[in-house]
């Protein structure tokens, strides 16, 4: 699938020279869009960003597991809250799509969540090219309650309904969800069911997974592991929503044939992270010119 131009990929009415773009994750401030920009992502996505700064979880928090290409993390939405990441968007320099991707505060009890993800919804809405609903990280206590079909209709209604709103002063922006690999099939079903229900624009396959047996116990596994249970969770998202609703590919893409295989699976975009780190920039152009 040759990419060379700006007109070649429109997703969610978003123009992308390219399919292949940043994670969240990686970039949490935006303190560095202009540089990942530079190495030739077609998009990159920042965050995962919540009202107030925070530390995220005791460390040590990250390892990495070389012997599968694996990386493990309990990071726990570490970053300087959404206003530092607001004043990096204003300021930065390239044209390519940013989304960001919102979270809660870990202190916030999840009655109160859905003012936190507003709170950060409206903070970003006039400088993303979308918002990521991240309600999969293993890493803040409660947070994959969201998942459950009654618990995740309740926030997405209330997003959608502030979407509207202020699409009424600023343009369009699309609102994704971003789930976790380990859903059973049932549970897919469910999350596509609500997704279409209340009119989400996207779907991100997937965030980390808690299936795994590191010596470091709980966290979330990236990496190579990872490709086939997000690779699944990728192919029965796109059975249940149909051909034309946008899904973002994340998880375990170490190589152009990884990249492609999310793309046979049903993705319209894909993203990397663990693979960045192991292979670095070179991946990206491996990716997109060979």
């Amino acid at each position: 699938m040759k990419q060379t131009s700006y007109q070649d990929i429109c997703v969610f009415d978003l123009k992308f020279k390219n399919s292949l773009g940043l994670a969240a994750g990686l970039d949490k401030n935006g303190d560095y869009m202009d540089s990942f920009a530079s190495l030739g992502f077609g998009f990159i996505e920042v965050g995962t960003v919540t009202p107030k700064p925070q530390y995220g979880n005791s460390k040590p928090r990250l390892y990495r597991d070389k012997s599968s290409k694996a990386i493990i993390n309990k990071m726990g939405f570490n970053n300087k809250g959404v206003n530092h990441l607001v004043n990096k968007l204003k300021k930065r320099r390239s044209d390519i799509p940013v989304g960001v991707s919102i979270g809660k505060n870990a202190d916030t009890p999840n009655n109160l969540a859905h003012a936190d993800y507003l709170y950060c919804l409206d903070k970003v809405f006039k400088y993303a090219h979308y918002i990521a609903i991240n309600i999969s990280s293993p890493n803040t206590e409660g947070l994959r309650e969201f998942e459950i079909k009654d618990e995740l209709a309740n926030l997405i209604k209330t997003l959608k309904a502030r979407q509207l709103y202020l699409t009424k002063k600023d343009e369009y922006k699309p609102l994704l969800v971003k789930i976790s690999p380990d859903n059973n099939e049932k549970n897919i079903e469910n999350i596509c069911e609500i997704l279409l229900k209340f009119s989400i624009d996207g779907l991100i396959c997937t965030n980390t997974s808690i299936n795994h047996n590191h010596s470091s116990g709980s966290g979330g596994l990236s990496g190579q592991p990872l490709m086939e249970s997000s690779t699944e969770t990728l192919r029965m998202a796109r059975k249940f929503l149909g051909k034309e609703f946008p899904i973002i590919a994340s998880g375990g893409v170490m190589s152009k044939g990884d990249y492609q295989n999310k793309i046979d699976a049903g993705a319209d975009l894909v993203q990397i992270y663990t693979g960045f780190i192991y292979e670095g920039p070179k991946l990206i152009d491996d990716i997109l010119n060979h």
